[in-house]
């Protein structure tokens, strides 16, 4: 693109349509609003989401399933992948799997799994790992470091009264 392209086509002061100008306009006698009804009187605006005297869409299909708002989302990687995509003495962790498009999106956790075979010695920083990753990650001659996950919530503790005399 050029920068002479930028506005080319772009009408600044753009007429509104001509409405009620006659049968040879295409747009005479009800202009677009139809005969009578609420929405040929002037002022008349509805909801996008509005059906006119129906249940609306959103109400009538049912609701299913439970999203836990205080749920952890949990990425898991297998050592597998580790082997496939890690050379030896690499330092593997969050940023580096993002770096190798290995974690995208959002989560809290980052959990290493067991599945597939681990020969190359890797430094492995997570927040959690199954008991068969750490058994292959220590085979292979690996380190492993537990990152700490972020606090639980705690609910509010009663305050303890003081002995009255």
């Amino acid at each position: 693109m050029m920068l002479n392209d930028v506005n080319r086509g772009v009408k600044k002061n753009k007429a509104t349509k001509r409405l009620g100008r006659g049968p040879g306009s295409g747009q005479g006698k009800t202009a677009g609003r139809g005969h009578k009804g609420q929405g040929a009187r002037s002022g008349s605006s509805f909801p996008a989401h509005f059906e006119g005297g129906h249940s609306p869409l959103i109400r009538r299909v049912p609701k299913r399933g439970f999203n836990n708002a205080f749920g952890r989302t949990v990425m898991s990687i297998n050592v597998g992948e580790l082997e496939r995509f890690f050379a030896d003495g690499d330092e593997v962790n969050s940023e580096t799997l993002r770096a190798k498009n290995q974690c995208k999106g959002r989560y809290d956790a980052l959990k290493i799994l067991g599945h597939g075979e681990l020969t190359k010695k890797l430094k492995v920083s997570a927040h959690l790992f199954s008991q068969s990753a750490l058994e292959k990650i220590a085979k292979a001659g690996g380190t492993t470091t537990v990152i700490p996950g972020p606090a639980p919530v705690v609910k509010a503790e009663k305050k303890k009264l003081k002995p009255s005399k």
